[in-house]
């Protein structure tokens, strides 16, 4: 799957990874000096793979697209029918949506969570945050990158 990522992102006009799927990317060696972002509770994991954390709900770098969550998904996808069909056609797809969001709650971010919400939400990660960090930093190493154990914090 790795070598399918590294050969689809290989001349492609345009590279665009959802949430977590940022980790596969950097995984497959795409983010070295990448600047990306990814979900809050992975975000620490970036710099394993070279990439450049940039704390958004949508990062672009070049030709590559990342958004940090499934809502961030669909600013990114908009953003990107803009590239590619211009702001007319991101409009269009937008109303055809419907999408003018009016969460009922302001806690979408790690920012903005009330402290018990975010540490519920932690708690509740923690187990696949921590293989994730395995995985990341031996990945790391295989990169030949090396990261202190304060990103990991």
């Amino acid at each position: 799957m790795l070598g399918w990522i590294r050969q689809q992102a290989t001349g492609a006009r345009s590279v665009f990874f959802v949430c977590t799927g940022a980790l596969l990317c950097g995984a497959a060696g795409q983010l070295q000096g990448r600047r990306a972002t990814t979900h809050w509770a992975s975000f620490h994991l970036l710099p394993y793979f070279g990439a450049i954390p940039v704390n958004e709900r949508v990062v672009v770098d070049g030709n590559w697209v990342f958004a940090a969550g499934v809502t961030a998904g669909i600013d990114g996808a908009l953003r990107l029918a803009a590239e590619l069909r211009g702001e007319a056609a991101a409009q269009t797809i937008q109303l055809h949506m419907v999408y003018a969001p009016e969460p009922p709650f302001n806690s979408g971010t790690p920012e903005t969570a009330p402290a018990p919400i975010l540490a519920e939400a932690r708690q509740a990660v923690r187990r696949i945050t921590t293989q994730r960090e395995a995985t990341a930093r031996r990945i790391g190493i295989r990169l030949g990158i090396h990261v202190g154990d304060s990103a990991a914090e």
